[in-house]
């Protein structure tokens, strides 16, 4: 096993590599230790080089509706008029605390992504 940081691309495609030889390997052998060790390597690799933040607000709302086919109505109960509803999904009002934890209590949408961008 000759396991080395990963410090720059073309170090992660050698790790990519070297792990699509061992990905089968069977637990207990040096190469399943070897692609775990690579795994968190690439992991850390990744999360420090290409970090992905919580979602927009609205795009996670947007998100939200697709998945339940929701219409702009059904969102009426969280966020109040359908002129409101409006400005939100248009980008031009911001959520309020109530209606992040409306929508996150009767949608489920994470409040990390509905908090995103707030100060």
């Amino acid at each position: 096993m000759n396991i080395r940081p990963i410090r720059c691309n073309e170090d992660l495609q050698a790790a990519f590599r070297r792990l699509e030889t061992i990905f089968q390997a069977e637990e207990g052998t040096p190469e399943a230790d070897e692609m775990e060790i690579l795994v968190t390597l690439i992991e850390a690799y990744e999360n420090k080089h290409y970090p992905i933040g919580p979602a927009n607000p609205v795009d996670a709302i947007r998100f939200r509706m697709e998945q339940q086919g929701l219409t702009p109505r059904d969102l009426e109960a969280y966020i109040g008029s359908s002129g409101r509803v409006s400005e939100v999904l248009n980008r031009k009002r911001p959520l309020s605390l109530r209606m992040v934890k409306r929508l996150h209590d009767g949608l489920r949408i994470p409040y990390e992504s509905l908090m995103a961008g707030v100060s």
